[in-house]
């Protein structure tokens, strides 16, 4: 995790409209592949396979094409298996391409060693400030031209499917 904390699923729903309607918000809602599914690897409608999120915004107070990046993968048996530096990178190279965003900014707890370790060391990002009062390192990276480039190379296989809230299911009752 980033600097976000754990949701229940209602929180999560309350959350993901409230950024639907913000146009200084994205958010992509964490799917587990299925390696029965064909393209795309899951049925995008199915939230029991809602495994996390990842969200940036444009707070526009560092920059106004700077995004701060979160990533979340809440369910314990989806973690250390490359899913938030294929999704991080994913939400990178729409932030780019999609919202003209030139810099992103990741403020992440100081213990938090695995989401440390993939903005530094998958993606370049370097630390630039460190608050004792919040415990959270801040990395920051430019989107230039090698950065593109890794982030094309994860995009590559990347199929882009657009959400359709008509053929989603209501959430259940809680």
């Amino acid at each position: 995790m980033t600097g976000s904390e754990p949701l229940s699923m209602d929180e999560e729903y309350a959350m993901q409209e409230s950024w639907r309607a913000d146009s200084d918000k994205c958010t992509f809602i964490v799917l587990a592949k299925d390696p029965q599914a064909g393209p795309g690897g899951c049925d995008i409608y199915d939230n029991s396979q809602m495994v996390g999120d990842v969200n940036f915004f444009l707070n526009g107070s560092d920059g106004p094409h700077e995004a701060e990046l979160e990533v979340m993968i809440a369910e314990a048996g989806a973690s250390g298996k490359g899913i938030a530096t294929e999704v991080l990178a994913l939400m990178m190279h729409y932030a780019v391409n999609d919202a003209a965003v030139t810099d992103f900014v990741a403020r992440i707890k100081e213990t938090n060693d695995a989401s440390i370790h993939i903005f530094r060391d998958k993606f370049g990002f370097v630390e630039t400030e460190r608050s004792r009062a919040f415990k959270e390192v801040t990395l920051r990276r430019s989107a230039d031209a090698g950065l593109c480039a890794v982030l094309d190379q994860h995009a590559a296989g990347a199929a882009r499917v657009e959400y359709n809230a008509a053929l989603a299911a209501p959430p259940a009752a809680a």
